[in-house]
């Protein structure tokens, strides 16, 4: 057999293996009316690419049924100019119900580092838009390269001007500096929907709710709406990418998807719904979920069964009881629920890069026990109380002590038996642990969904009035949990084997975050081992929004999240109160001096942070060559309406980070520059 079809062969096995049809070769497809006309209502979602490789790509439509249909017959044709008039690849694929009318190729047999146009045309002709996509680079090519990466976009209550914004300034750049794709760390829906009508005047908060997503059957908590079965997952995300930023931005590059929580249940573990408070099975529900995300991204992921068609596994709700050392349930059901669609995949991007993707929600632990413990005022819990906890059973080298000391008094350890808080569970660590070592690019980035950069706060130095908001004596606070087996095992690891050029890009936080990964904080060893950058959201509400609209003006601790300025205006003191301390804080409040607040700094609060803001939202780019990474944090505005122009509106700053590969034993040294606007305080 000849070289061709040993790689059509090849290709052909890869594609199955992916739920993917094939799109090799220049065959005719005779079905197809010869005549081409454009519908894009047709195609009402868009297209999209993903998950590219120096010679391949995933390809993506939705062909939304005519009336009474059963079926229709697909093509897609790929095509080296936008003319179409060299015609690289074709292929075609039935589409139905079943897959929602959705459609998956894998185009193969293309060239490296090359752009590509692709459409595709149904029975009678009509083709969807036409799509822009680019392959991965050779894994010998040592140019530079360059990627973005986002998150948590809400449209129900928010615009896509990020998006608009990255292809209005990429289109400028030279070809050779161009984004090759986008990293999506999750949160591409967010399942809790408020219904405007619900809300005075269709308001939540600030903002204007959009009515983009109805489930057809849903259920109703508190003041949300969530859903509860496969096709509300859809309906979410037939609304999401009805979005015409959106559709833009997936229409231009290759995305690369992973997913965080709303995906799936924004207060779940496992494939247990936590809804007000109480667990509820929902194995069925994480089926959906997966299956739904399955269907609307293109990505190179692994599912039950053969074929385009999600084989959804048959499970049943049950409770989960069981856990292994890392908090995996047992459970038969919750097993085959949470492993239905393996999210978790690395790749090589050139010689520059290698790049590992983890699934940070389908293993998390159940969470421990906090029955007993005081209620703090300041919404913390001491460091060492807190690591005690968090570790469970695993704590003090699996010697966990029967109290905990608060301040001055000891409470039992409620979690002196439970499985250490955790997210990969035993198998994705060893496989994450295989890659890592085996990545032979210079730069080890991590695609990370909430990121490992710790929320510490000093509230001992709380001013002496308000003493009584944290237990004395009790030191540094914690404010989310610091998942310290797992890190500490990662980080441990990274030191002992030499690994250098380790870097973790995140989202979910709604914010800009850039600093250091480092295992413990002073007064204990400060010992980074690698660069982590987390991106503000595409849309979705961040902490200094919310607060600024919500926190009473009498509330005594405001000023750890709020500077109320002499003028009326306010800005966001967290990402300073996180960096500096809430002395600073209180002194800029008492002063309204920037200069003064930096001088009552607490130098050794937070070594391991560079810059955080609370307000973030945008986009963040990423640039490696053989020696240097360089991201640029791209901050807009408020998302509040979409922009007029088609750059998306105005800037609010740009940051740029840049960090020197360093050798094993150093350390990496981050150097910052302010390249356009003014970040505010979080450039302080």
């Amino acid at each position: 057999m000849d070289e061709i079809g040993l790689s059509r062969r090849a290709f052909a096995v890869q594609a199955a293996a992916l739920g993917a049809a094939l799109a090799f070769g220049t065959r005719a497809v005779p079905t197809l009316a010869a005549v081409r006309t454009e519908r894009r209502d047709l195609y009402p979602q868009g297209v999209a690419s993903g998950d590219p490789r120096p010679d391949s790509v995933m390809l993506w439509t939705r062909r939304a049924p005519d009336a009474d249909a059963a079926t229709h017959r697909l093509a897609v044709e790929v095509a080296d100019d936008s003319g179409f008039r060299n015609l690289i690849a074709r292929g075609d694929v039935e589409v139905t119900a079943a897959t929602d009318w959705t459609c998956r190729f894998l185009a193969a047999g293309l060239r490296p580092r090359r752009e590509y146009w692709y459409r595709f045309v149904d029975e009678a002709g009509n083709t969807s838009r036409v799509g822009r996509t680019v392959t991965a680079p050779a894994d010998d090519d040592p140019r530079p390269t360059t990627f973005a990466f986002v998150s948590c976009q809400d449209v129900t209550q928010g615009a896509m001007n990020a998006y608009r914004r990255m292809i209005f300034e990429d289109a400028r750049r030279p070809r050779d500096e161009q984004i090759g794709f986008v990293l999506h760390l999750g949160d591409f829906i967010y399942e809790l929907v408020w219904y405007p009508e619900e809300s005075p005047n269709g308001m939540e908060r600030g903002r204007r709710l959009r009515d983009i997503v109805r489930y057809p059957t849903g259920e109703k908590v508190t003041a949300f709406h969530i859903p509860v079965d496969l096709e509300d997952y859809r309906t979410a995300y037939r609304g999401y990418l009805s979005d015409p930023d959106l559709q833009d931005a997936r229409a231009q590059w290759p995305f690369v998807p992973v997913w965080d929580n709303h995906e799936f249940n924004w207060r779940s573990y496992q494939s247990q719904q936590i809804i007000n408070g109480e667990i509820r099975p929902a194995q069925k529900l994480k089926v959906a979920a997966s299956q739904a995300w399955y269907e609307y991204q293109p990505a190179r992921v692994r599912k039950p069964g053969g074929g385009d068609v999600f084989e959804a596994p048959a499970v049943e709700n049950r409770p989960v009881e069981e856990f292994d050392p890392r908090g995996t349930g047992l459970e038969p059901n919750n097993l085959a629920a949470i492993k239905a669609l393996q999210i978790q995949r690395a790749f090589r991007y050139g010689r520059n890069v290698d790049m590992i993707l983890t699934d940070n929600r389908s293993y998390t632990s159940p969470g421990g026990d906090y029955a007993g413990l005081p209620r703090i005022k300041f919404g913390a819990i001491p460091e060492e109380a807190f690591e005690i906890l968090d570790m469970g059973r695993e704590a003090n080298g699996a010697s966990p002590p029967d109290a905990i000391r608060i301040g001055e008094v000891d409470y039992p350890n409620p979690n002196k038996d439970a499985v250490p808080e955790a997210y990969l569970g035993l198998e994705q660590m060893a496989w994450f642990k295989d890659r890592l070592r085996s990545a032979q690019a210079p730069w080890k980035i991590w695609g990370h969904s909430f990121g490992t950069l710790a929320r510490r706060m000093d509230p001992q130095n709380l001013p002496e009035a308000l003493s009584d908001f944290w237990p004395t004596g009790a030191g540094y606070g914690y404010q989310t949990g610091p998942f310290a087996l797992e890190h500490g095992e990662i980080f441990d690891m990274i030191r002992q084997e030499g690994i250098t050029g380790f870097a973790i890009v995140a989202g979910d936080r709604h914010a800009f975050w850039a600093g250091y990964a480092s295992k413990t904080l002073p007064p204990r060893d400060f010992d980074p081992v690698g660069v982590e950058f987390i991106t503000g959201s595409i849309s979705a509400q961040g902490a200094g929004e919310v607060e600024a609209l919500t926190m009473p003006k009498d509330r005594p601790l405001r000023f750890v999240n709020l500077h109320d300025k002499p003028d009326g205006t306010m800005e966001s003191t967290y990402g300073l109160s996180l960096r500096h301390g809430v002395r600073s804080s209180f002194v800029l409040q008492q002063t309204h001096d920037r200069e003064q607040a930096l001088a009552a700094s607490n130098p050794e609060l937070a070594p391991h942070l560079k810059f955080m803001d609370p307000n973030g939202h945008g986009y963040t780019t990423v640039r490696a060559t053989p020696d240097e990474l360089e991201t640029e944090f791209v901050c807009i505005p408020v998302p509040l309406e979409r922009a007029e122009g088609e750059d998306g509106g105005p800037l609010v700053y740009r940051m740029a980070h840049r960090v020197s590969l360093w050798r094993p034993g150093e350390r990496p040294e981050l150097r910052q520059e302010l390249l356009e606007g003014d970040p505010g305080l979080a450039g302080i």
